[in-house]
C-alpha cells in the first residue's frame, strides 16, 4: 500500500523548517525568459532559460546536493492547464534547527540561478537545438501549387449529395 500523503494545515510557526510544509517552492515560470515580471518571473532575463519544464528543474536538482520533492501543481498565473505547463517543485533549504541544508544555496533566488545556469547544459537541451538545426536543413516543399503533384493546391471540391 502507497505511503499517506502529508496532510496540510495552515501555517503555524511550530512547524519545523525541515518539514515539506516549509520547504521552498519554484515553479518553472519563475525562471522562464519567455515571461514577463507579471507573468511570474522571478529572476532577471539574461538569468533565466526559454520555456524550462519541472523535469528539467527536477534533473539539475538530483545532482545537486538538496532535497527536493516534485508536485503537480498548476502555477497561478499560469494560462494553460496543459501537462507540459504544470509541476512545482519543493527545495529544502534549511534544516530543522534553521541551520542551512547546504551552505551553497543560502537563498531561494540562489537555488533558482543555479537551477537556471545548468538548465542549459542538460543533454536534453543540447539535443533540443541540434534537432532543430537538422530539421531547418532539410528541403521544405514549396508552399507554391508549381511542381510535383502533392495534392495540398486550390482543386476544387464538390458539395457532395444533397438529400
Amino acid at each position: 500500500m502507497a505511503a499517506a500523503v502529508p496532510m496540510r494545515t495552515n501555517w503555524n510557526p511550530n512547524i519545523k523548517h525541515n518539514e515539506m510544509e516549509r520547504w521552498i517552492c519554484i515553479y518553472p515560470a519563475y525562471i522562464n525568459s519567455k515571461r514577463t515580471r507579471q507573468e511570474g518571473r522571478r529572476l532577471p532575463k539574461e538569468n533565466c532559460v526559454d520555456n524550462p519544464t519541472y523535469i528539467e528543474i527536477r534533473d539539475v536538482l538530483s545532482v545537486s546536493n538538496l532535497q527536493f520533492l516534485m508536485e503537480n501543481m498548476k502555477y497561478c498565473r499560469e494560462k494553460s492547464s496543459e501537462l507540459q505547463f504544470r509541476g512545482r517543485v519543493r527545495v529544502q533549504l534549511r534544516n530543522a534547527d534553521g541551520t542551512l541544508f547546504n551552505n551553497d544555496f543560502p537563498s531561494r533566488e540562489s537555488v533558482m540561478l543555479h537551477i537556471a545556469s545548468k538548465i542549459p547544459q542538460l543533454k536534453t537541451r543540447q539535443n533540443k537545438t541540434g534537432d532543430a538545426y537538422h530539421q531547418q536543413s532539410q528541403p521544405q516543399p514549396s508552399a507554391s501549387g508549381s511542381g510535383g503533384g502533392g495534392g495540398g493546391g486550390g482543386g476544387k471540391k464538390g458539395k457532395g449529395k444533397r438529400r
